[in-house]
């Protein structure tokens, strides 16, 4: 169960940190949790702010590809995929991958890219709706932290059944007070964070052997 970030070609985004802080109300939490137009493509105080496609995660699904030593046929499931991004990327990166994906939103879904139509299915990671070892690896990236305490355990212990371990979780989390305070102002939709032993105790409580990192605001 390493530790490594496979996320290190993803461009940064930009965060306007004091904005995000001094607008937040419960409002904004409650109608980002809706996980709809406007978290997704709606002023950015609510969530993304305009949630498009741009190809930047197909260096990232080359990663993702020589660490899992994913090949042509094999079966890779993104857990909280919107709008399919990197589910088409998969299939840009590795032609003949059999790339799917599984999401909470609707909007998202309706609003997929057509390459991925028929690949994405409406769902919970709490209940993943495979059989058993179904994937040669399953991904979740800044989607089991949206439950809470338990809901993550019961995420971690479906991505484990679904994926046999070969697996990669990305959740927010926090290595000083300070982060801790700036990630608290600017989150929407976490439901549970810690810091990265908390995480792994959590791990390990849950059965989880796949790897893992960190999303930090910094």
């Amino acid at each position: 169960m390493p530790e490594v970030n496979l996320l290190s070609k993803l461009p940064r985004g930009k965060r306007n940190l004091s904005a995000r802080a001094t607008a937040k109300t419960e409002e904004h939490i409650r109608i980002s949790r809706e996980y709809g137009e406007t978290y997704f493509d709606g002023p950015r105080e609510y969530g993304y702010g305009g949630y498009r496609y741009d190809g930047r995660w197909v260096p990232v699904a080359r990663d993702f590809i020589e660490h899992f030593s994913l090949k042509p046929g094999d079966r890779v499931l993104d857990i909280g995929c919107a709008k399919g991004f990197l589910v088409k990327d998969f299939m840009i990166a590795c032609p003949g991958l059999e790339a799917f994906g599984l999401d909470i939103s609707r909007y998202a879904l309706m609003h997929c890219e057509a390459e991925t139509i028929g690949r994405l299915h409406l769902g919970n990671a709490l209940e993943l709706p495979f059989p058993d070892n179904s994937f040669k690896c399953a991904i979740s990236l800044n989607t089991i932290h949206n439950l809470d305490r338990t809901g993550c355990i019961q995420a971690l212990q479906e991505i484990q059944r679904v994926s046999g371990g070969r697996a990669f979780v990305q959740v927010d989390s926090y290595r000083t007070p300070e982060q801790k305070a700036v990630l608290e102002e600017w989150v929407l939709t976490a439901r549970f964070h810690d810091y990265p032993e908390g995480w792994i105790a959590l791990f390990n409580e849950a059965g989880y052997t796949g790897d893992y990192f960190w999303t930090i605001i910094e």
